[in-house]
């Protein structure tokens, strides 16, 4: 019997610079649009890892290397929220890596799932529209 719902996997990484800064992607696809981690969905016959690796390259122009999985984090999105037009619940399971920037240069994603990536001060996180995981992955750090 199929599964009553979808299933998205999704990779995303914590990136901190030594002057208190996390690095996020403004994501354009949301109402609202709004601030989230570098990442994005797992394409078939990657892992998370690559995934993850490639998302942020995408998205912030960073080549990363990921240190450690700092947790997970599961939803659902009913099928009349769903921003693909699935006509299922979809179950959305996001992993977090921290990770640590190795080469590259900071550029913005074009004609992509987000608009702009900044540094931006973790005191000044709370006062943006931002997604929920990057509340999450904040508290994943500052444990």
């Amino acid at each position: 019997m199929p599964p009553e719902h979808d299933t998205r996997i999704g990779a995303y990484a914590v990136l901190l610079d030594d002057q208190g800064r996390i690095l996020l992607a403004f994501w354009n696809q949301g109402d609202p649009a709004a601030w989230t981690l570098p990442g994005g969905g797992v394409e078939p016959g990657e892992t998370p890892e690559q995934a993850a690796v490639r998302e942020v390259r995408e998205e912030t122009g960073y080549d990363v290397e990921l240190l450690r999985l700092l947790g997970r984090d599961r939803f659902t999105v009913a099928a009349d929220r769903r921003l693909d037009g699935g006509a299922r619940p979809l179950d959305s399971i996001r992993l977090v890596f921290d990770a640590q920037i190795v080469g590259g240069e900071l550029t913005h994603e074009v004609d992509g799932t987000t608009d702009e990536a900044a540094w931006i001060p973790i005191p000044e996180v709370g006062c943006l529209e931002r997604v929920e995981l990057v509340d999450i992955a904040l508290g994943y750090v500052q444990r």
